[in-house]
């Protein structure tokens, strides 16, 4: 009996226990669950400002000069130095003379042929002095021009048939017209610079022996620089010829202005692209060489009630984000025009939106964002 009293007792402590330990637990009530907290999305913003927003077209090419000429004898003859040295990269100026070829041999049938002419001027005065003496004196005059070195001048005009028949029954005409033949070819043998410019290549030097067709050289105009660049086919509708066009470069520092000169009428069928030729102005052309690569900015057309985007701002190609009330809405907008860095829209956004100009990944309308302005891009107008 005292044995099983002895096993009874713990057992019965130990169940009292753990019902009472049951039962306080059962009174405690249980913490109070809260939602987690929602943290807000931090983004770059900018404040919609719509306005007249000038477009851009962006385009690259070389200068080049828009007179390039090249030099080719058209007769024979040994090659003389002129005034400045026939080298490449020699400047001159205009009026200048660049190479001669022999002459002697012209200048010697010039002056024979106008020997020919001033016999047959004074065989024919003393019949013009009888039979016409008031026509005379102005045929005396041209007579006393004719001088060796000197071009022939125009020969008098007269309406007198007698006096024409006199003229050509001693050839004064077709001698006149020989002299003048001789005094053109005679020119050819001397090469004047036409323009202020530069010699670019040179396929003969002086002493060399020239022949009618030779390729003397090249030389080019530094007063009329051009940059031909290809612009895309759907550009060509926005760029406004009547505003000036800056030119930069990563060859050379400097920034140069100029103008729309002409824009080509077909479409290059592998790039289909359009050329666009551009004049420099003269005055901005310091430090620019012939063949320099140029970064063009050809201002284009304004877009009325319009904004730039940054590209990284829109999605799909046709939404935005903007924060409503500390929440992301989507916003579709209508896109006008894209550029190299700015997508212009004007559709869609209103003034004093806040637009969300960061990338968002991860997140859908209705989220909680707080705004951190940016500063916005610069319109120019």
């Amino acid at each position: 009996m005292k044995n099983s009293t002895k096993i009874v007792m713990p057992v019965a402590i130990l169940l009292v226990a753990a019902l009472a330990t049951v039962g306080l637990i059962s009174l405690k009530s249980e913490p109070e669950k809260r939602p987690p907290a929602t943290r807000a999305k931090i983004v770059a913003t900018e404040i919609v400002d719509l306005g007249d927003v000038q477009t851009e077209v962006t385009a690259y090419g070389r200068v080049a000069s828009s007179q390039p000429v090249q030099l080719t004898a058209e007769v024979s003859g040994t090659l003389e130095a002129g005034d400045v040295p026939f080298k490449p990269s020699q400047s001159f100026k205009k009026g200048d003379l660049l190479l001669k070829i022999d002459d002697r041999q012209a200048t010697l049938n010039m002056n024979s042929a106008k020997s020919d002419l001033m016999t047959a001027l004074a065989t024919v005065l003393p019949e013009i002095k009888v039979d016409f003496p008031d026509e005379y004196q102005a045929w005396q005059s041209y007579f006393d021009s004719c001088q060796f070195g000197k071009n022939v001048q125009p020969l008098p005009e007269t309406k007198n048939p007698r006096i024409k028949l006199f003229l050509s029954r001693f050839n004064v005409y077709k001698l006149y017209f020989t002299v003048r033949d001789l005094e053109i070819l005679l020119e050819k043998h001397y090469f004047y610079a036409p323009f202020d410019g530069s010699i670019v290549s040179t396929a003969l030097r002086a002493g060399s022996t020239a022949r009618t067709g030779t390729n003397l050289g090249g030389i080019i105009n530094l007063e009329q620089m051009e940059v031909a660049v290809p612009v895309e086919a759907d550009d060509i509708r926005w760029i406004d010829k009547d505003r000036p066009v800056t030119f930069t470069s990563t060859e050379v520092a400097g920034q140069w202005t100029g103008r729309i000169s002409r824009i080509g009428s077909d479409i290059d069928t592998r790039t289909q692209t359009v050329q666009v030729y551009m004049s420099i102005d003269n005055g901005h052309r310091a430090a620019l060489f012939n063949g320099v690569f140029l970064e063009a900015h050809i201002p284009g057309r304004l877009v009325k009630d319009a904004t730039v985007v940054p590209p990284k701002a829109i999605y799909e190609d046709g939404y935005v984000y903007v924060i409503v009330d500390g929440k992301l809405v989507r916003r579709d907008v209508k896109i006008v025009r894209r550029e190299n860095t700015r997508t212009i829209v004007n559709g869609g956004l209103n003034n004093g939106d806040t637009l969300v100009v960061d990338i968002m990944q991860g997140v859908a309308p209705g989220m909680s964002a707080q705004p951190r302005l940016e500063v916005s891009e610069a319109r120019e107008l």
